[in-house]
């Protein structure tokens, strides 16, 4: 059975980490936790490590683990002793000490949070679940992230320094900037197992439904999103996160970078309601003064507002640049993206 975990761990009392100082905890507890292949619990039970998830504030770190054991107190008991142990091998750590490390759920409750038990759960008793502490560190994560955007300033999500009562203050833009950063990474990730099961499954998204990516893209295509194509959004995705982390900007080179930067905006708001941060945020504004700046236009979306059984307004997609399928990839301009999103192969995706 899975279950989740987390634990804290902490400095001496009197230890304020600076920015650098808690990227570099981070680094060091996520290395350490890769290396584990599995965990032996009391009497010699197997757990088996799934994921995990680091978040360093200034007083400390908040390990968030998913394990896989026959029981809580297994998953409990197998976690206490490898921290304890990592911490008092660690040369950089070896003064941290291990608090709280308890099952916050099992598979069932992540399923009823996930919406699949119950779909009306309501948000705010998921949010509830994450102590001061955990949300802190949530957003110092993002603001650390946010200085890897270099293609946008924060006036790219509305905030003007000229102006004291600006609506989007300079931390919010920072935050979304580093919601945004942390998007990518997720995006990157869950692209790839999307090729994976599509390759594995021989089909389409339209006969597979454990995907995370390609389901976020307009449904009326989804025959057309076979390995080839998944790849090929992948190789857009590389792009796109390359270009955000360069200074400048030129909007979206070709329809399929458009659609990723739709997505990329939509993983960004799970992690800032991740962070606790929705009621916070001016969202509406700031993502409304995105668009203006990351786009030409907003063609794109009309993609989404199509009727799948009638194809309503099909007619005008085809007279407008770029929006029919097989122009997805090319380029919007003379210069070929890459060449595994050459015309040809582009085009194969749909045969």
């Amino acid at each position: 059975m899975e279950y989740q975990l987390t634990a804290d761990v902490s400095p001496p009392s009197d230890t304020d980490l600076d920015p650098l100082q808690r990227h570099g905890v981070a680094a060091v507890l996520d290395e350490q936790l890769e290396l584990l292949a599995g965990i032996e619990g009391p009497d010699g039970v197997e757990v088996e490590p799934l994921d995990h998830r680091v978040a360093v504030h200034p007083t400390g770190a908040v390990i968030t683990w998913l394990l896989d054991a026959p029981a809580l107190s297994f998953a409990e008991e197998a976690a206490r002793h490898v921290l304890t142990e990592l911490l008092a091998t660690s040369e950089l750590l070896s003064d941290w000490t291990l608090g709280r490390c308890e099952v916050i759920a099992s598979d069932d409750d992540l399923a009823a949070a996930l919406g699949q038990d119950d779909p009306e759960l309501d948000d705010e008793d998921e949010d509830e679940e994450l102590s001061p502490e955990e949300v802190a560190a949530l957003r110092d994560e993002l603001l650390v992230s946010a200085g890897t955007l270099r293609a946008f300033g924060p006036e790219a999500f509305g905030h003007d320094p000229a102006d004291p009562d600006s609506p989007v203050s300079a931390e919010a833009a920072r935050l979304v900037a580093g919601a945004l950063v942390q998007a990518m990474e997720i995006l990157t990730d869950e692209l790839f197992a999307d090729v994976q099961e599509l390759e594995d499954a021989e089909e389409t998204a339209s006969e597979v439904d454990a995907l995370s990516v390609l389901n976020q893209l307009p449904l009326r295509y989804a025959e057309h999103y076979g390995a080839l194509f998944a790849k090929q959004f992948l190789v857009v995705s590389a792009i796109l996160g390359y270009r955000l982390a360069q200074p400048g900007w030129t909007p979206p080179l070709c329809t399929a970078e458009a659609l990723a930067l739709h997505v990329l905006k939509a993983e960004a708001g799970v992690q800032l309601d991740l962070a606790g941060l929705l009621d916070e945020l001016p969202l509406k504004d700031i993502f409304a003064a995105f668009d203006a700046h990351a786009f030409a236009d907003l063609d794109h979306e009309r993609l989404f507002d199509l009727d799948e059984e009638t194809g309503e307004d099909e007619i005008d997609l085809l007279g407008t640049p770029g929006l029919d399928i097989d122009e997805w990839f090319l380029p919007r301009g003379a210069e070929v993206l890459h060449p595994y999103l050459a015309a040809e192969s582009a085009a194969s995706h749909a045969e």
